[in-house]
């Protein structure tokens, strides 16, 4: 039966894969628009906030891997965290190309317009300033993704290094441990060789007392009964 804990992990999951999905369709959109400028507008505001909703169910679980009792557990949700996290940088990388591509559109929209006495050149300045701000929006979202993944590696880092410590202590303590049976077997012979030698010895000094009795009642018998 699952844990609670696996069942926040697995929703958390799902709606991550639901904001990538939303995320990579709104990208599209963009890719294919050719205005006007509003409507660009429009989805990149969308686009921003499924980036931020994504980004902060991916540190949310991250922070479930930080609180599970297994460390197996959690290597395996942190490994699901870093393969999220990298989708989402390749999501940023897309959606960077997709305005690049948007604003190739618009500007050769712009120029036909111009040749067809089209819109004014303020129009087209607000346009080309928006399109720049929208490309700084994601150079630092990209920027921003790319410190986390920095501090993930860091992180990662630590927990090897935290299990490495933990096997050469695991391997000492079972070194110590085959030494301390070696010990103790020598010792068992050495009470067992111990025991037999007091055996040796009683037996020994039971005959010696014997023949001692023996010889005593022998010169007795010859003092007192000679004639026996």
């Amino acid at each position: 039966m699952a844990s609670s804990s696996d069942v926040l992990v697995r929703i958390c999951g799902q709606e991550i894969i639901k904001y990538d999905l939303e995320i990579k369709a709104l990208i599209q959109d963009i890719r294919e628009c050719c205005g006007p400028q509003a409507v660009l507008l429009d989805l990149n505001s969308t686009v921003k906030e499924k980036f931020n909703q994504l980004r902060q169910r991916i540190q949310d679980m991250e922070q479930m891997a930080k609180e599970q009792d297994r460390e197996t557990d959690k290597q395996a949700i942190l490994s699901e965290t870093e393969r999220h996290r990298k989708q989402m940088l390749s999501n940023q990388i897309a959606w960077r190309k997709a305005n690049l591509a948007c604003k190739q559109a618009i500007d050769n929209l712009e120029k036909d317009e111009l040749l067809q006495g089209g819109d004014s050149v303020r129009q087209r300045k607000a346009t080309k300033e928006s399109l720049v701000q929208t490309s700084s929006d994601i150079t630092e979202s990209l920027m921003s993704i790319s410190r986390m993944m920095a501090q993930q590696v860091q992180q990662s880092e630590e927990s090897i290094g935290t299990l490495a410590s933990s096997s050469r202590t695991v391997q000492e303590t079972n070194e110590e441990f085959k030494a301390m049976t070696g010990t103790i077997h020598s010792g068992r012979k050495l009470i067992l060789k111990y025991n037999r030698r007091e055996l040796t010895d009683k037996l020994l000094i039971f005959l010696a007392l014997a023949l001692f009795l023996a010889t005593v009642l022998y010169i007795l018998k010859k003092r007192l009964f000679p004639f026996i």
